[in-house]
């Protein structure tokens, strides 16, 4: 995502922090200069990118910069975050004449470095004129799904669905595989009816049919907690998700089975234990 702004903004001033060395090291040598701390960063700059692991960090990242925030800046929040946090983050930036924006990012590895990701957006339409042309720089597609948490709604359900679909492709091969059809026949007739989607072409055909499950990917551990946000959002809403809920008993069954940091598709391998 840095190279992308680096390489599309070439007139602006980037500057980033990442408790990373040798991350910081490799963007600032394709020109972006480095802080030393979040509060240093967000005092260079206008528009702040938060990328960060989970609501706890953001949560703490945003505390630190808080004191130091300005009139007319904005805090873009990239990751995947509750939506009542984000909701109350922003009150707080507010309340410092600073904007705060969801924009949490989807798709894969590959299209983060080609600059092709979805990028969902929930804040104020002003803000999102404003931050509109750098989002574009990381991703193709950006949507502007209403006020502040829209675009964490739509981020977070979007995995919620990803997740039930991958895993319905993970059955329906280990189904098709012990009733005598060979799983790559499975997929590729999947691709030509209405089974065909954007998982099977990817999590399916790429992770679950060759078996590679990499552990510098999406994770199990990621994929759990973007689905326990699934569930509280559908609680709050009153609404029982029984897919997201099936899902937690997959994810746990997973960890409980060592496969935590591994491509969360690798539940597939639960099936050969069970």
């Amino acid at each position: 995502m840095c190279r992308n702004l680096i390489r599309r903004l070439p007139s602006t001033k980037i500057v980033i922090f990442d408790r990373d060395e040798a991350a910081m090291k490799n963007i600032g040598a394709l020109g972006a200069d480095t802080a030393s701390t979040p509060a240093e960063l967000n005092g260079r700059v206008d528009v702040l990118l938060l990328s960060l692991p989970d609501g706890k960090a953001v949560e703490s990242v945003f505390g630190s910069i808080e004191p130091h925030l300005r009139p007319g800046q904005i805090v873009v929040d990239t990751s995947t975050t509750p939506v009542d946090l984000t909701r109350r983050l922003a009150t707080r930036a507010q309340s410092a004449g600073a904007d705060f924006i969801d924009a949490p990012i989807a798709r894969t590895r590959q299209a983060a470095e080609n600059g092709t990701l979805s990028i969902m957006v929930g804040g104020s339409e002003a803000a999102f004129r404003r931050l509109r042309p750098v989002l574009e720089c990381m991703g193709s597609d950006v949507s502007y799904c209403g006020a502040v948490g829209g675009g964490q709604i739509v981020k977070i359900l979007n995995n919620m669905v990803l997740f039930q679909t991958v895993h319905a492709l993970s059955e329906a091969m280990a189904i098709a595989t012990r009733s005598g059809v060979e799983s790559h026949v499975l997929f590729d007739v999947f691709t030509k009816g209405s089974a065909d989607s954007f998982a099977l072409r990817n999590h399916g055909m790429k992770a679950i049919l060759p078996g590679e499950f990499p552990v510098r990917a999406f994770s199990t551990a990621y994929a759990r907690k973007d689905n326990t946000y699934a569930l509280a959002l559908a609680e709050a809403a009153g609404v029982t998700a029984l897919g997201a809920k099936l899902l937690e008993d997959v994810f746990a069954k997973a960890q409980a089975q060592g496969l935590t940091d591994e491509y969360f598709p690798v539940f597939h391998k639960l099936h050969d234990i069970n």
